[in-house]
């Protein structure tokens, strides 16, 4: 067997000695006694430990205390199964970098960085808030930990004790306002400054969670001394308060912080205070699950990522709350809120599983989506679609419908069917959304057996320097969406109305109304043909008069996209199986410009490729419509011909077009009610 297990057989006093002779950082641990008075010394299983404390033999009840934790069952954290410790390629890296100061903080800044032989916490190689924040999460430190549980060498636990210790060392808690945590200017001193990343709840809750995985994964460890217990303990406790005291006011950074709270709680009964942690992370869920999750099942942010976000962190307190025996906190109606969430994703996902890239919204892989599946099924046995999806197809089933709505979070989806040879169109349209929430209503993604057309750009970065904030604006600037502008500019107003929502017949038909800007209002109307093509019409009407832009942006897949400037059409060149063309009618006036664009679909990795707007001046005033017909087809360059598309009657309630693909004419209506 690996040779940690021979450590269980090591005396504490043993341990201790030999954790003390080695550098000076572990020799500089000091028996932090006041952690004794933060724990209840009444629990079942510290009698010992009460018994030592009060006659004033402190090291000897630090002694008892590691026995305790090291001998202790019945508490558990679905974190890290200890029977089953493995590590990967990476995480190795990880772990053996990190023995350099080298430390993984980012996946979007490869190769890691070097924090220097003396660790410079402060150290911010690139000016982006990300970069700087999660290096306070620490990801190394459990990597470590596997690494010393597979191969039972010392060099591991010794090095994270150090590193540990050193982070207290250097990044006091200095208080600062609480909306400090999220001021990018250098107005306050070194430490305040240095604390709005390092104590930010978001970081000081990810540790709060990840140390339980490191306390399992070291705990058995000569390095892990009587002493550091108590200064681990102490740290640990200082981190829950810091959290109770400062949770943030709304949106996921709050889920993120009660989760982790609960877990702080129930992993760590023996604090005088981990009920209230406990309670405040389930009250905060409990409530949350009501405020942020929309009755379709929408979560408010309005981004795909950050809803799967969502729902992993609603299960992982359920996860906590079976493995140590307090399920009966949540209540069914929390489980019945999760289950519409899944719904609402996999309705929304694509066959291969990934996820429309819209709002700050990074791309899944099917490998950790069949994972979340696999536990979800777990939660919700009887949920056959859930069933399905985690066992790619083997039980279960698919809904009995193909186009689904989400109207109250504005989500809408047509497909022709389920399979991965499926025509599907994703459509966002919704209320005013969150943080992460872009100025995009109205924007799509088009999958076409295989392959998706009309890719979202995504969001690249979050908030940094000016130069990281250029980017970030480029990005989640309205016409980088497949979406109506006026004069390029972001919208004014994102509350898109739905008129009219048909999800059946040979013609299906979405119509949503967005008060974009003060002066104009963007109605567009989409129609789904016979399971084959797609019609959107676009109306710009209000009151905007001089010479202005009416704006009409769609952003193109990578790679060859040729175009006609003449007919306005383009049409993709990709190996045979997933294409498309689309031709744009709209005035006499009408002109065509391309654009470099962007697409990304993880942080700080993107992908050049080709923006295309059509463009009217207001010169003549409102209303300006443009009708865009979208073909998708198997072969490259076998096109029907989109002959034309002509709007027969608008009168603002009723809407009647003619078009013609392929030679075939197809009338296309709706009438709404006044």
């Amino acid at each position: 067997m690996h040779r940690f297990f021979r450590t269980l057989t090591v005396s504490v006093c043993i341990a201790s000695a030999a954790a003390t002779s080695g550098s000076g950082t572990l020799s500089a641990q000091e028996l932090r006694t006041e952690a004794f008075d933060l724990l209840n010394l009444d629990y079942p299983g510290l009698e010992q430990v009460k018994e030592l404390h009060e006659a004033g033999r402190d090291s000897a009840a630090a002694v008892s205390l590691l026995e305790y934790y090291r001998s202790r069952t019945g508490i558990g954290t679905p974190t890290v199964n200890l029977k089953k410790v493995s590590i990967s390629k990476t995480e190795q890296k990880w772990a053996d970098d990190a023995l350099e100061h080298t430390f993984f903080v980012h996946y979007g800044y490869q190769p890691s960085f070097n924090y220097g032989e003396d660790i410079d916490w402060r150290y911010w190689p690139v000016k982006d808030n990300e970069l700087r924040w999660q290096l306070h999460r620490q990801k190394w430190f459990v990597p470590m930990g596997k690494a010393y549980r597979v191969s039972g060498d010392e060099k591991y636990a010794e090095e994270w004790v150090r590193q540990y210790m050193d982070w207290i060392r250097k990044n006091p808690n200095v208080k600062i306002d609480k909306n400090e945590y999220e001021i990018t200017d250098n107005a306050l001193n070194a430490d305040a400054e240095n604390a709005r990343f390092a104590w930010r709840p978001l970081e000081v809750s990810d540790r709060l969670q990840n140390q339980i995985t490191q306390f399992e994964l070291f705990k058995i460890s000569p390095a892990f001394t009587p002493e550091f217990l108590t200064e681990f303990l102490v740290n640990y406790h200082r981190h829950a308060e810091h959290i109770l005291a400062n949770y943030s006011d709304s949106g996921n950074h709050l889920l993120f912080e009660a989760q982790r709270m609960i877990y702080a709680g129930g992993f760590f009964p023996e604090f005088k205070d981990a009920a209230e942690w406990r309670k405040s992370g389930i009250d905060i869920l409990n409530r949350e699950i009501k405020v942020q999750v929309y009755d379709d099942g929408g979560q408010y942010e309005l981004d795909p990522h950050y809803h799967l976000a969502s729902i992993n962190i609603f299960c992982q307190a359920l996860y906590m709350a079976d493995m140590n025996g307090f399920r009966n906190e949540f209540p069914q109606s929390y489980l019945d809120t999760i289950e519409k969430m899944i719904m609402f994703y996999a309705n929304i996902c694509f066959p291969d599983y990934s996820n429309p890239c819209f709002s700050d919204a990074k791309l899944t892989n099917k490998a950790d989506m069949l994972k979340n599946y696999r536990k979800w099924a777990k939660l919700f046995p009887d949920n056959q679609t859930i069933k399905y999806l985690a066992t790619e197809g083997k039980e279960g089933a698919l809904p009995d419908y193909l186009s689904k709505g989400f109207l109250t979070s504005g989500f809408f989806v047509f497909r022709n069917s389920w399979g991965p040879e499926a025509t599907q169109m994703v459509v966002k349209a919704g209320p005013k959304g969150f943080w992460h929430c872009q100025p995009d209503n109205g924007t799509f993604e088009l999958w076409y057996n295989g392959r998706n057309l009309f890719p979202d750009s995504g969001s690249y970065v979050y908030a940094g320097d000016a130069e990281v904030m250029e980017w970030r604006n480029l990005f989640r600037s309205t016409k980088s969406h497949n979406t109506l502008t006026l004069n390029d500019k972001n919208l004014e107003t994102t509350d898109s109305k739905t008129l009219l929502w048909k999800p059946e017949g040979d013609v299906q038909i979405l119509v949503t109304e967005n008060q974009s800007y003060s002066n104009l209002k963007h109605r567009r109307s989409i129609f789904f043909v016979d399971g084959s093509y797609f019609v959107i019409v676009d109306e710009a009407t209000g009151t905007v008069t001089g010479n202005n832009n009416v704006n009409l942006h769609f952003q193109m897949p990578a790679g060859n996209v040729p175009n006609s400037r003449e007919d306005m059409t383009f049409y993709t060149e990709f190996e045979e199986g997933s294409n498309m063309m689309f031709r744009c009618f709209g005035p006499d006036i009408m002109t065509m410009k391309k654009e470099k664009g962007w697409v990304s679909t993880s942080y700080m990795k993107k992908k050049q490729r080709m923006n295309v707007s059509f463009n009217v001046k207001t010169t003549d005033g409102l209303p300006i419509t443009y009708v865009t017909v979208i073909c998708p087809k198997k072969e490259a360059g076998k096109f029907p011909d989109i002959a034309s598309a002509k709007v027969k009657v608008n009168d603002g309630t009723t809407l009647k077009l003619q078009v013609k693909v392929d030679g075939k004419k197809k009338t296309l209506e709706y009438s709404l009610q006044k």
